[in-house]
């Protein structure tokens, strides 16, 4: 896998969506993407759940999970070797270290799965997608006197997206239920680094 030099006119941030957000598409060839899925499929992935309840989307984290029982930011297994050059070119594409994604969450959607409004964790810093194996729409909204601005766009296979700033911060996102199964690989930074050394240290 080759990790490309991308300039600024790579990427784009499509007209009415938030500041603070990029998108670039073709961030991997077909053959990538096809060679990532295969080694994907056998990892250990769960069911999702949120204070009990369980979604219909799998998830699996390395580097650090996140407990949404109110247990806060954990430790979790090392990032394994076949995602770090995707991991570097995701680095490339936001315009940092790849050292700093330190967090991979990788959800598997089947057909139908969807994901709620919501913002990501404030422990988790810049937060950057990696769409496979079929398309979605990603969906944005704002609070805006009594109602909301909103706006979308449909995040192909092979893409990337960046949230930094007010689509980060003042932006809630969801994906609606996706057509066919979908894999995502997201990457975060911290938003305290020190916080790497307080979780071992307790």
């Amino acid at each position: 896998m080759n990790v490309p030099t991308r300039t600024q006119q790579d990427l784009f941030q499509p007209l009415g969506l938030p500041q603070g957000f990029a998108y670039v598409e073709e961030l991997l060839s077909a053959a990538e993407e096809a060679r990532l899925i295969s080694e994907l499929q056998p990892l250990p992935f769960r069911e999702f759940e949120f204070r009990g309840f369980l979604g219909r989307r799998r998830v699996v984290s390395f580097g650090w999970r996140y407990d949404f029982s109110g247990g806060g930011l954990h430790e979790a297994g090392d990032i394994p070797r076949f995602l770090l050059p995707l991991r570097g070119m995701v680095a490339g594409f936001a315009s940092l270290a790849a050292a700093d994604l330190q967090h991979v969450l990788i959800t598997e959607y089947p057909a139908g799965a969807t994901i709620g409004w919501h913002k990501d964790r404030p422990a988790f810093g810049d937060v950057m997608g990696v769409s496979l194996a079929s398309a979605c729409t990603f969906r944005f909204r704002r609070r805006e006197g009594s109602g909301w601005q909103r706006a979308s766009l449909v995040l192909q296979p092979r893409s990337a997206y960046l949230l930094r700033g007010p689509a980060r911060s003042e932006w809630e996102h969801s994906i609606p239920a996706v057509d066919a199964l979908r894999y995502s690989i997201t990457f975060r930074t911290l938003a305290n680094p020190c916080a790497r050394t307080f979780s071992r240290a307790r």
